[in-house]
């Protein structure tokens, strides 16, 4: 009995350890399983990031990162296209912009650039469109975070890191406003941590990245488009202009901004004016304009004439400014000179030194103005402005009398008050130069990636 109690033991012992042999190679066969169905769904991924100036989402070559990155995702794209066993199974395009500037306009801003990378890779490869999702981030904080975390030289770093993170969670939760929270980043510690950012991690930030998966499969690659070794274009090669969705035009070139105006109350009073303005950047533009009306009625003695000019120097400032040069509000500080001859059949005054040079004829002045530019159409603003500000210089009363001017006497004007009043008819010309529905600006949004 004892050695059958033994001998059951001794069965039990090896159905055990055979069982446990089996477990191991079953488990060792499910791995391996598992294994060979990875790398069949192994996943491989090409990136590129370039880099653009401040506000602008143009290709730029000339700096140098962008060259280097082009030229290495192009050579891949090559290589991936005519290998066999790689298919591309999604793409993502982001842009972003760094913190300055207003909301919207950043928005914006970060999906041009969005667009111009992935127009260049369109260039040298066909991508199915179902593959292909966006996602613009306008002002990146997350990035701005990371980049902080990184650079232990950022001035006050944990007290700076901790009010990035306040920010990120303000904007998740839709907490942001055009202004307050730059203001606040550019006011902290007297503005030393920010102007550290500006200088050497707010460039890292304006930039656009695409990030291509493949997988490895024994398919032909789904690139249909053969490719042939490219020749990066030149800096002043335009890029394509056909959009990537559907209601979307986007002219890529340059970004350059100018108005031609005219002063409708001058045009009134029957003086023709004209103006030209150019943005010269940093939200800096300058205004010169020139009227002239020479009207008059020998007969009758009645002269209706002035003619002169100013220029000006415009700051622009605000949520419009800050979305697209040349509108909303603006500050000036302008000079201007002019010479008149009134005159209504009665006593006439004459600006400046009669027969005199140009230089003797005239009046000078100067001030500050303060105005408001209006979008009203595609290419058309409507500008208001007043200035306030000195006009001086000599003039002359006379009267007619037989076909003759008597003068009467000399004086001086000194002049303080409102020198300036307009109201502008302002046509937008440049790439780039032209006012957006606000429809379209409520319809960016951070596109999920969907990986």
């Amino acid at each position: 009995m004892t050695s059958l109690g033994d001998r059951t033991v001794y069965d039990s012992e090896v159905f055990i350890i055979s069982t446990k042999r089996h477990m191991k190679r079953i488990i060792f066969m499910c791995l391996l399983i598992v294994f060979s169905l990875h790398l069949r769904a192994e996943m491989i991924c090409d990136s590129v990031k370039i880099y653009f100036p401040v506000a602008r989402h143009y290709l730029d070559l000339r700096i140098p990162a962008n060259e280097r990155a082009l030229s290495d995702i192009v050579d891949r794209l090559h290589a991936r296209q005519n290998d066999s066993v790689l298919r591309l199974r999604k793409v993502l395009v982001i842009g972003a912009a760094s913190p300055e500037g207003g909301i919207e306009y950043n928005k914006e801003l970060s999906r041009h650039r969005a667009e111009t990378l992935f127009r260049f890779l369109k260039m040298h490869s066909t991508v199915p469109d179902s593959l292909l999702k966006f996602r613009f981030l306008g002002r990146d904080w997350p990035g701005l975070v990371t980049l902080v975390e990184r650079d232990p030289k950022v001035p006050f770093h944990s007290e700076t890191l901790d009010l990035l993170n306040r920010m990120v969670r303000e904007a998740d939760l839709g907490m942001q406003t055009n202004g307050d929270q730059v203001t606040q980043v550019k006011q902290f510690k007297r503005g030393i941590p920010y102007g550290y950012m500006y200088r050497n991690l707010f460039p890292e930030l304006r930039q656009s990245n695409v990030l291509l998966w493949y997988e490895r499969v024994p398919a032909p690659d789904v690139l249909q488009k053969p490719v042939t070794q490219p020749t990066l274009p030149e800096i002043t090669e335009q890029l394509p202009t056909e959009p990537e969705q559907p209601d979307t035009v986007t002219i890529e070139c340059k970004p350059f901004y100018m108005d031609i105006n005219t002063n409708m109350l001058y045009d009134a009073a029957t003086v023709p004016n004209i103006g030209v303005e150019f943005y010269l950047g940093k939200n800096l533009s300058i205004d010169a304009n020139w009227m002239y009306g020479w009207w008059s009625s020998n007969r009758r003695h009645r002269y209706w004439r002035v003619y002169g000019g100013d220029l000006e120097l415009r700051w622009w400032f605000g949520k419009e400014a800050h979305q697209k040069p040349l509108t909303g509000h603006h500050l000036g500080a302008y000079f201007q000179t002019l010479t008149y001859d009134f005159e209504f059949g009665g006593k006439g005054y004459m600006g400046g030194q009669p027969g005199g040079s140009l230089w003797d004829r005239a009046c000078f002045g100067g001030g500050f103005s303060y105005g408001y530019s209006l979008p009203i159409a595609r290419r058309l603003n409507i500008d208001f402005e007043i200035g306030i500000g000195y006009l001086g210089g000599r003039y002359y009363e006379y009267v007619p009398r037989d076909g003759c001017y008597v003068w009467q006497a000399t004086k001086h004007l000194n002049y303080f008050g409102p020198t300036k009043l307009e109201v502008s008819l302002v046509w937008l010309i440049g790439c780039d130069n032209y006012n957006r529905p606000k429809s379209k600006e409520t319809k960016i949004t951070n596109e999920s990636a969907g990986l």
